[in-house]
């Protein structure tokens, strides 16, 4: 099963700040969707105005041809799992108790008091290999490493297993390694049909593992395409105010600054 999200026209505000200016986007499942751009530019306000936890000024959010405000946020759950970028765990919950906190959407309270069942036992492994966490499972959250927690909490969205996932920074805080073996979790997920979603700031593995990126500027959709439509020398220097140089198969590294961006 897959999902389909679409937002039209978004327009969200803080302030009198614009902070989305009628932003067009759409996840399909299947695709590895990056959604880039300097601080501030809107991406995890686009994220969050998707699944309508920030009031819209205008604009509508369909999930599946739907509108999103007319599905019971349960039903929600069970379509869409959704990582935030706030990385804090504030309880000394054992992990696997943590991760199992995604299987609330199929019941998961269950987990709890000694009735999971064996879907969601399985849900939880799998998602705790996925993400190298398995051998963490019997630590308290509260002890983890910023990396460690990073991988824990996104092995709790991957628990839901969900037709498609929101994910703001899932690679920020990680080493080098388990940031290619995240990138690589979600393209293995977009081949079993999943649609992702990522907030990135790195463009090296927007470029190398994302099918498609939305380059956000100061609320608005600057680019939106292929990466290597998206991610040319003016549209980056736009954005971000950075030169780039390129690796031998065009992606490209962050140099120097040319300025504010645009």
């Amino acid at each position: 099963m897959s999902a389909r999200i679409t937002g039209s026209g978004l327009c969200v505000s803080a302030g009198g700040t614009a902070l989305l200016r009628s932003v067009d986007v759409a996840l399909h499942g299947g695709e590895v969707l990056g959604l880039i751009g300097a601080n501030g530019a809107g991406k995890t306000t686009l994220l969050r105005a998707l699944l309508r936890l920030v009031p819209l000024d205008a604009g509508a959010v369909r999930l599946n041809g739907r509108d999103i405000t007319q599905a019971q946020p349960h039903a929600v759950a069970r379509d869409v799992a959704y990582l935030p970028q706030d990385r804090a765990v504030f309880w000394p919950l054992r992990v696997d108790r943590l991760v199992a906190l995604g299987r609330m959407p199929h019941g998961g309270r269950r987990w709890f008091v000694g009735g999971e069942t064996p879907a969601d036992r399985a849900a939880v492994e799998r998602a705790l290999a996925r993400c190298d966490a398995a051998y963490l499972r019997h630590r308290a959250a509260d002890t983890l490493s910023g990396g460690e927690r990073a991988r824990v909490l996104l092995a709790r969205a991957l628990a839901a297993e969900t037709p498609a996932l929101l994910a703001d920074e899932p690679a920020a805080g990680l080493d080098p390694y388990h940031q290619l073996a995240v990138m690589a979790m979600f393209r293995e997920a977009a081949a079993d049909g999943t649609g992702v979603a990522l907030v990135s700031h790195d463009l090296a593995l927007a470029a190398r593992f994302c099918d498609r990126v939305v380059l956000l500027h100061r609320g608005a959709v600057l680019a939106d395409g292929p990466p290597a439509q998206v991610l040319t020398d003016a549209n980056l220097a736009r954005a971000y105010g950075i030169r780039v140089r390129r690796d031998a198969d065009g992606t490209p590294v962050p140099f120097e600054r040319v300025g504010a961006p645009a």
